[in-house]
């Protein structure tokens, strides 16, 4: 069995505003890396062995505090990185509200994709395919809140179109655990460390 820590990148200046998606620069805020600095804290004696971190800044910048408390090294893993959002890429929110795409998107994600981007079950596929195959028994992987998400569904054997279902908070915590053909859900968007 495999117990994995995923964690959401810490907060930046365009959350809730801006679909960053796979954007350059997108880099934590004074609020995210101390969020991140809390994250290596409380994950210090977690026991894991190995840290992937999706390819984007914020998710590096927040596995870096980790990994110093941890004394691990980081390991980059494109199949943890954001969901590719395409011509959606780097809009504000309110400017996609009337959109019928992403009314659609948002309304049933098992059948939708993004303009020119990629579905999320194609990448709660390939993170699920990274994860179940790691020979660990525990490790840290940071990514984002829709993959986080995505994962968690997968195991649960929900669909996609459940998504809004699940909270992931940024610098949250969730457990699974994963063994073959199986895993379970040990805690969903922990944020007591925060406090």
């Amino acid at each position: 069995m495999t117990r994995i820590i995923l964690v959401r990148h810490g907060s930046h200046d365009r959350l809730n505003r801006i679909l960053c998606g796979r954007m350059p620069g997108v880099s934590l805020s004074a609020q995210g890396r101390g969020e991140a600095e809390r994250l290596g804290t409380t994950l210090a004696g977690c026991g894991a062995s190995a840290i992937l971190s999706s390819p984007r800044t914020r998710t590096r910048e927040t596995a870096a505090p980790i990994a110093a408390a941890l004394g691990l090294p980081v390991t980059e893993a494109s199949s943890l990185d954001e969901i590719d959002f395409g011509d959606w890429t780097g809009r504000p929110f309110a400017e996609l509200a009337d959109d019928p795409l992403w009314q659609a998107w948002n309304a049933q994600r098992a059948n939708n994709r993004p303009p020119r981007g990629e579905s999320m079950g194609e990448a709660q596929a390939r993170a699920l395919a990274t994860l179940s195959t790691r020979p660990e028994e525990c490790l840290i992987a940071v990514s984002h809140g829709d993959v986080i998400r995505a994962v968690l569904l997968g195991i649960l054997g929900l669909s996609i179109d459940a998504f809004d279902r699940l909270v992931i908070e940024p610098a949250s915590i969730s457990v699974v655990e994963l063994w073959s053909g199986g895993g379970r859900v040990h805690s969903v968007n922990s944020t007591t460390h925060l406090s």
